[in-house]
């Protein structure tokens, strides 16, 4: 993607009710990036804030030409509060971090410094948290643990919002939901290149935290729909079809048993175990539908990918050189059958022998065995 600025970092923000600690973190963060000497915005983004943090951001933003201010209209989410900085944000590399001063701002330089050795995203590990056992840090290591599992991703952290992103990275992932903790596994599935950092967590000082253990549960069913996005999302029917055609060679085994015990054994299957026939008509009848479903997902796939003309894979670069190439074996071409100018002064000039392109050495041994 292309450079639309001469910004090299944009700090995204996502404010909710943080009136004690947004000027702080201000101040943090202003000191952090001016020590790093690169052109730098912070993009705050207030998700509906009912106390005065909206007034505070905005008292910044007139006093500082390098500070944003994104007003949401109601409370929409940590996601959809970060998918609107990402999008406002105009940096080489944008970092996004809480509002809450859990996150230290001295931590940025080692996002950076980790970037540069290649990485397209850095994530970072509370690896000591000060929340409470039970409620908080159980639940996030179980979750954690499904996550890394389930996405391929072996990451010790993804409930963290501290990671560091190149432009062209993030801003090719649509956010829905609450998938900001998956954004490393959906840009994994484009090729992305991640890497972890231990960062410390510090105390919250102001404030009550926003999620509590119900949250648990809606981060499992987030984990399955990725699961299911990433995997089969342009082959649904891989997906249904197993559990169709499962259904449907229980449902023929259960009937086979019961034509078994009518024909061999001699029992009356309807009288004494008519739950193995009915059961086994119910499973056919169900394999049936989950497989029709899928055929009705496949259509509905390719349909989105084509009328969005939504490509099913990713490209990091692409070099080529092939008109080039054409146009200099043109040019050889033209040499090797004897074209010669039309300026009279130099048509009885012997001809001197030319060696074309000696910087490529494969094209010149080409010409040389075709002349």
């Amino acid at each position: 993607m292309e450079k639309l600025s001469g910004i090299k970092y944009s700090i995204v923000v996502p404010i909710f009710n943080e009136e004690g600690s947004a000027l702080t973190l201000y101040v943090l963060l202003t000191n952090v990036m001016q020590a790093l000497s690169e052109p730098y915005e912070i993009v705050f983004v207030d998700d509906g804030s009912a106390d005065d943090s909206m007034a505070i951001l905005t008292d910044i933003q007139r006093a500082d030409s390098c500070v944003r201010v994104v007003a949401l209209g109601r409370n929409f989410g940590q996601t959809a509060a970060l998918k609107a900085g990402f999008d406002a944000a105009d940096g080489e590399i944008i970092i996004s971090m809480d509002g809450d001063l859990q996150h230290d701002p001295k931590e940025i330089p080692a996002f950076i410094e980790k970037l540069e050795e290649g990485f397209d995203i850095v994530s970072g590990w509370r690896y000591e948290r000060k929340d409470t056992w039970l409620t908080r840090r159980l639940p996030s290591r179980l979750a954690n643990w499904a996550m890394s599992k389930l996405s391929g991703v072996a990451l010790h952290d993804f409930g963290t919002t501290f990671k560091a992103y190149r432009r062209e990275t993030i801003k090719n992932i649509q956010l829905y939901g609450e998938l900001h903790r998956f954004i490393p596994a959906l840009a994994a599935w484009s090729g992305a290149r991640i890497a972890e950092i231990p960062i410390v967590n510090l105390p919250r000082e102001h404030g009550k935290s926003n999620y509590g253990i119900s949250r648990t549960f809606r981060v499992f069913l987030d984990l399955l729909s990725t699961k299911f996005l990433l995997d089969y999302s342009t082959r649904p029917l891989h997906f249904f079809g197993f559990f169709g055609l499962t259904a449907v060679g229980a449902g023929f085994l259960s009937l086979l048993l019961a034509l078994f015990q009518t024909l061999i054994a001699h029992s009356q299957v309807l009288a004494s175990n008519g739950s193995l026939t009915s059961a086994g008509i119910l499973l056919i009848a169900a394999g049936v539908q989950i497989i029709c479903l899928g055929l009705a997902s496949e259509m509905l796939a390719r349909t989105y990918y084509e009328s969005q003309k939504k490509p099913i894979y990713a490209t990091r670069a692409t070099k080529s050189s092939a008109k080039e190439t054409r146009s200099t074996l043109e040019v050889a071409g033209r040499l090797r059958v004897g074209y010669q100018p039309n300026s009279e002064n130099q048509s009885h000039r012997s001809p001197s022998p030319v060696r074309l392109y000696v910087e490529r050495p494969l094209l010149a041994e080409y010409i040389d065995r075709q002349k």
